[in-house]
């Protein structure tokens, strides 16, 4: 399976006082059989990315590669791709659609339906084939639009906001189809919103803000370089070691969460104990939640 290598993508748009940098030397690979989350404040410039990646954008400078090969209309075909905004056919019925556009991928007939029935079956979409696309629910629709993306057993997979609107069974089924995928090798690249969801799924993740990459590795590393904190349940007050304050403060179940400055947890435990009775302690390492907020507002 293939590597995909987005290069130093700069893209602007406008000219003069009104220009906008939508993309400044974005760079990153999704390397074979990885997730990887691609996250991001609404305009950040991630469906920008993608479509570049695609060939609907042209970046100023900078390219998109495919194991080494600058993307062209042969490897475009070996991409499977779900758009922000779907792009289906209200009227039509599913079954029908996503073979016609398993033929539009040059698979047969026998092969687009052989491939349409395993996919409606494993998004739990059997009993709805023949149902036009308007009788389902929002979330029925999105794992059709996935299967669209996976109808041609696609090499790649480029997936903007796939999660976006969907209940929990929903999120459930599509995170589990995307799993099996990259077990087969296949790299997935996806952008959400749904930082609990990225932070259970992916490999590693890439954190942009205006264009720019700001954060970026593998889920574990990522945490572990944003500040450690601890939650002391105690009734003690004004025990804190030298350089620690306190983060956040809870009187009725007695917590407290300290920012240890430059002490260690031994620190910490040992001041809170000094002052009284210790009946909690936990090493609070930062979720991507947090890490996110603290990399876009920095």
């Amino acid at each position: 399976m293939p590597t995909l290598e987005l290069d130093h993508l700069t893209k602007t748009y406008g000219s003069g006082d009104s220009v906008v940098h939508a993309l400044t030397d974005m760079t990153f690979t999704v390397a074979p059989g990885e997730i990887y989350g691609f996250v991001g404040s609404n305009g950040a410039g991630k469906s920008t990315a993608m479509r570049i990646t695609l060939g609907v954008l042209a970046p100023d400078s900078g390219e998109a590669r495919v194991d080494g090969v600058r993307i062209n209309d042969d490897i475009r075909r070996t991409i499977g791709y779900m758009p922000e905004e779907r792009g289906l056919y209200d009227k039509e019925r599913i079954t029908d659609q996503l073979i016609f556009f398993g033929r539009l991928h040059g698979l047969t007939k026998q092969a687009a339906t052989r491939n349409t029935a395993d996919l409606l079956e494993q998004l739990g979409l059997t009993g709805r084939a023949q149902s036009k696309l308007q009788e389902l629910s929002l979330g029925n629709q999105q794992r059709v639009q996935l299967a669209a993306s996976l109808i041609h057993d696609p090499e790649l997979l480029i997936l903007d906001e796939p999660f976006s609107g969907l209940d929990p069974v929903a999120v459930s089924v599509m995170s589990d189809l995307l799993i099996a995928k990259a077990a087969e090798g296949v790299p997935v690249l996806f952008s959400s919103h749904q930082l609990d969801l990225v932070q259970r799924l992916c490999h590693r993740v890439g954190i942009i803000t205006a264009g720019e990459m700001r954060a970026q590795g593998t889920v574990t590393d990522l945490r572990n370089s944003g500040p450690v904190r601890y939650e002391v349940r105690t009734a003690a007050r004004g025990w804190l070691p030298p350089g620690a304050v306190i983060v956040d403060e809870d009187r009725e179940q007695d917590a407290v969460v300290v920012d240890p400055g430059d002490n260690d947890d031994q620190t910490i435990l040992t001041a809170a104990l000094a002052a009284g009775p210790v009946h909690g302690f936990t090493r609070r390492i930062p979720d991507l939640t947090d890490l996110f907020k603290e990399v876009v507002s920095s």
